[in-house]
């Protein structure tokens, strides 16, 4: 078998959201306290993105939350979130240097 690089897992795709721009979609039902993958690689300084960080849009009432562990900022899901649903988080603002 070969592996191929994937930038988001088989169960979550990106598409249009009516939030804001595109967003990151549930292809299948995921539970409450899934582990979704990495969103963000932190660098000395530096903060780089993944495709699942790049596309996640903000909620006041969010079905997942970051969880940062060696310098990487993981997604994790605090609720169950339904086939077609979109995933979000609590955006809170970077304080400027």
């Amino acid at each position: 078998t070969t592996m191929n690089y994937r930038p988001l897992p088989d169960n979550l795709t990106i598409k249009p959201s009516h939030i804001e721009g595109l967003g990151v979609f549930a292809t299948e039902t995921i539970k409450e306290g899934t582990d979704l993958g990495i969103t963000h690689l932190i660098h000395n300084d530096d903060i780089f993105r993944t495709p699942l960080g790049g596309f996640l849009n903000h909620s006041d009432e969010p079905n997942c939350a970051r969880v940062e562990l060696n310098n990487k900022r993981y997604l994790k899901t605090i609720k169950d979130i339904n086939k077609n649903e979109e995933l979000t988080l609590k955006y809170t603002m970077y304080n400027p240097s």
